[in-house]
């Protein structure tokens, strides 16, 4: 057996949250970044994220028309922050949202890896 580290992959459970704006591609850039810049001010505002990152147990990560919060904590904060960001867009009718949740595993949460599932034949 050898001495070195061990080649075990570390996975921890993420909860994530997919938000992408609908139509983001089609508005010339000014837009773009006023409707980026709503929608960090509405996910910024929800208890959920608010309580994740204090606990830092929250990932924010862009994804050019979107992002993605990956929680670490309770397998229903994507669901209810998801509710939350509902409620409050209804008062913004240019901010039209597609939201999509998934539990996964992670690996290396600095980079916010998604592990692949492993393939085995039976």
């Amino acid at each position: 057996m050898a001495d070195g580290p061990s080649s075990e992959v570390k996975l921890e459970t993420g909860h994530v949250l997919f938000i992408d704006i609908v139509g983001y591609s089609r508005f010339p850039d000014s837009k773009q970044r006023e409707l980026f810049e709503r929608l960090n001010e509405v996910v910024r505002g929800t208890g959920q994220v608010q309580t994740a990152e204090a606990a830092e147990k929250l990932i924010r990560l862009p994804t050019g028309d979107g992002m993605a919060l990956a929680f670490f904590s309770n397998v229903d904060a994507p669901v209810r922050c998801a509710q939350e960001i509902s409620r409050k867009a209804v008062d913004l009718p240019e901010l039209r949202l597609r939201m999509g949740c998934l539990t996964h595993p992670i690996r290396n949460r600095g980079r916010l890896t998604m592990a692949q599932p492993s393939r085995r034949s039976i």
